[in-house]
């Protein structure tokens, strides 16, 4: 699936695809999913404490409705990020419940901003994406939000995203700011160790 020659032109194809199927997807399905990716979270990263990175799954992406507040079960700290009103790098607030409407309309913590970072503090980062391959490379929307955040995250953090079982490919294109994530986690498959690249 690798296309050596234009990596980025090859990545906005496959999005267009992984995002026709993603609105595509019954509703009854999305909220399965939902439920099986917020159990194989919890399940996982129970008892592990410390600080915890994560995101608000829009109604397309697996977790919708079910995340963060399943996260919020394990009792440590947990960071959302917010989308700054210009540019392109993440804030991070601590999430204690109560979410506003932020930019594109997506769901972000009421809190103090913590700037970028706050996401050094983390010990587990769950990362939004539309497909992650064997190796752990992850195919985000394009914006780059994640791959200028991921910056901040601590070498030795545990990065892990969730995707639908069928976004879950062999190899995805790579570039060289691309950071493998070391986890993935599916609803039926549920938490998966990766062969990071």
């Amino acid at each position: 699936m690798t296309d050596p020659g234009n990596p980025a032109l090859a990545k906005t194809a496959l999005r267009e695809r992984l995002l026709s199927r993603r609105r595509a997807r019954p509703a009854a399905e999305r909220a399965a999913a939902a439920d099986a990716v917020a159990a194989a979270l919890v399940g996982s990263l129970g008892g592990r404490g410390g600080t915890l990175a994560a995101f608000v799954p829009d109604p397309e992406e697996p977790g919708h409705g079910r995340l963060p507040e399943a996260l919020r079960e394990l009792g440590a700290r947990l960071l959302l990020p917010v989308i700054p009103s210009s540019g392109r790098v993440l804030d991070w607030a601590e999430h204690t419940g109560e979410l506003e409407v932020g930019r594109y309309g997506l769901s972000q913590p009421v809190g103090p901003r913590l700037g970028a970072t706050a996401l050094s503090s983390a010990d587990t980062v769950v990362v939004p994406a539309l497909a992650v391959d064997e190796s752990g490379i992850r195919l985000g929307r394009g914006g780059g939000y994640y791959d200028r955040a991921l910056a901040y995250a601590r070498p030795d953090a545990v990065l892990v995203t969730v995707v639908f079982d069928d976004e879950r490919l062999d190899e995805l294109p790579r570039e060289v700011h691309d950071r493998p994530v070391d986890a993935v986690v599916t609803p039926s498959g549920g938490w998966e160790q990766l062969a990071r690249a």
